[in-house]
């Protein structure tokens, strides 16, 4: 299943990229190694995606209290929800690892288990440093709940397992840059008809249009969702006081905050500012994936919808309660109706991979056309993030300058940056491209093939196939 930067592909070697080795900030670090090193095993994609799931359903039954139809609810409303559905659409599998963590690691903390702490933490230790930011919202209201009793041993521990991230993109990333421009093209943006704030407390607002479920954005599914959202959050804070309470609120409306962040001008302007000063500061320019602590407040009081009214037992309310998530969002359902499918990569891309990890002579590998993203026909022309950085073990020089809109980012790695420079000049590419330490050109076949093959007439063009083409390039001297 290939959707935006849910990028998984057929037996992927070992790459520095992996390990945040090559330069750019390290946002695949270390969950492409891990998703590798499972490659091995039949469907492993799909039982990444499961394990999310079984995962978020399996610490919500145990964070929240009550009977079986007060844990179903709030399972439910975890896992079926906007926030979930477009995360998924964008392919972030990474940070819904850390969303499957957050009930684990803020029960870790309620409980005060520093063992079981680490084990919860595993998750987003995987997904990277998105995966840690959503997680770190919920380690401090639940560290805040109990009074921030074993509050240096939960720090170290959460230092200690984002280090796979923290280190490389400490020592590694030297050079790169973080474009402000990213905080105008991915703040929260209005995907219902209720305001960027409302579709944010609906768990939506996500600014990408192409990744809203089929029927999500129409009015009354639109009002009803947001409706139950406000009176999950009233029966939360009408809730007898407790860690988990106190917890819930907190971690949900920081996270609602930050969320809320680049939805105005003062905001922006603020967190703009921010990345000019720092470039880590990038890291809050996605703002709305930090409404994920929201959906983890939201489902603890929603579990209080099936829970007995006035101590009469009222068992069937729980299955019809859990019900109401489902109804609301029902394209989720059958991958997104039919939006996540699984593909087969085309006999010419796993030909091509095959010989260029096969080759002894070192040399680095450049993808066209010189854009972030693929839209091919191969893959029902759904989006995906260029996937030949993690189809070989050279390394692969590609645009991470993404494009939102008719708008581009600036690029990150200093190699693309020059590359740029290169492929902005005129005449054949060949000899320059050699000279500056390049072995292959893959070329995905679409309307500008032709332009770059003109541009390598004295290359040798060694795989062609209806998808991709590969020329390779004569050694300088």
């Amino acid at each position: 299943m290939l959707s935006y930067d849910m990028v998984f592909v057929p037996d992927p070697p070992r790459t520095d990229a992996m390990f945040g080795g090559t330069g750019g900030f390290p946002r695949q670090v270390p969950s492409d190694a891990f998703a590798a090193a499972l490659s091995f095993l039949p469907w492993s994609q799909q039982l990444i995606l499961l394990a999310v799931f079984v995962l978020a359903a399996a610490g919500m039954g145990r964070l929240v209290p009550g009977g079986l139809p007060a844990k179903l609810a709030s399972v439910v409303f975890y896992l079926w929800n906007p926030y979930v559905a477009e995360r998924l659409l964008l392919g972030h599998w990474a940070l819904l690892l850390g969303y499957a963590g957050l009930p684990w690691v803020l029960d870790a903390v309620l409980r005060r288990r520093p063992i079981a702490l680490a084990a919860a933490l595993l998750p987003a230790a995987i997904g990277g440093f998105a995966a840690m930011n959503i997680t770190a919202l919920v380690l401090f209201g639940g560290l805040v709940a109990v009074r921030g009793r074993g509050a240096p041993r939960a720090v170290l521990t959460f230092t200690a397992m984002a280090l796979p991230w923290l280190v490389p993109a400490l020592l590694n990333a030297s050079g790169t840059r973080t474009d402000p421009l990213g905080v105008d093209l991915f703040a929260a943006r209005a995907d219902t008809a209720f305001g960027t704030f409302g579709s944010l407390l609906s768990l939506g607002g996500l600014w990408n249009a192409e990744t809203v479920p089929p029927g999500y954005s129409a009015f009354l599914p639109s009002l009803l969702r947001l409706l139950l959202c406000l009176a999950s959050l009233a029966a939360l804070l009408g809730h007898r006081d407790g860690p988990l309470k106190r917890a819930a609120l907190l971690s949900g409306a920081l996270g609602l905050a930050l969320a809320s962040l680049g939805i105005t001008a003062p905001g922006r302007a603020l967190l703009r500012a921010l990345i000019d000063f720092w470039p880590a500061f990038g890291a809050l320019r996605d703002a709305q994936l930090y409404a994920a602590p929201l959906a983890l407040a939201l489902a603890v009081g929603f579990s209080r919808f099936a829970e007995p009214l006035a101590g009469k037992r009222r068992e069937w309310r729980g299955p019809w309660a859990a019900l109401v998530p489902v109804l609301l969002l029902p394209s989720l359902a059958w991958g997104v109706f039919g939006r996540l499918e699984a593909v087969e990569y085309p006999a010419e891309w796993r030909t091509a991979q095959r010989m260029i990890n096969a080759d002894p002579v070192a040399g680095e590998v450049l993808s066209l056309p010189w854009g972030a993203y693929r839209r091919p026909e191969w893959n029902g022309g759904r989006a995906v993030l260029d996937p030949w950085p993690r189809m070989t073990g050279r390394r692969v020089v590609w645009n991470d300058g993404l494009r939102v809109g008719d708008r581009e980012l600036a690029r990150e790695d200093p190699r693309s940056v020059e590359t740029d420079r290169l492929l902005r000049g005129g005449g054949d590419l060949t000899a320059a491209l050699a000279d500056a330490g390049f072995r292959y050109v893959v070329i995905a076949r679409d309307i500008s093939e032709k332009s770059w093959q003109v541009r390598l007439a004295q290359a040798s063009l060694v795989v062609e196939g209806p998808t991709l083409l590969v020329y390779l390039l004569d050694q300088p001297g």
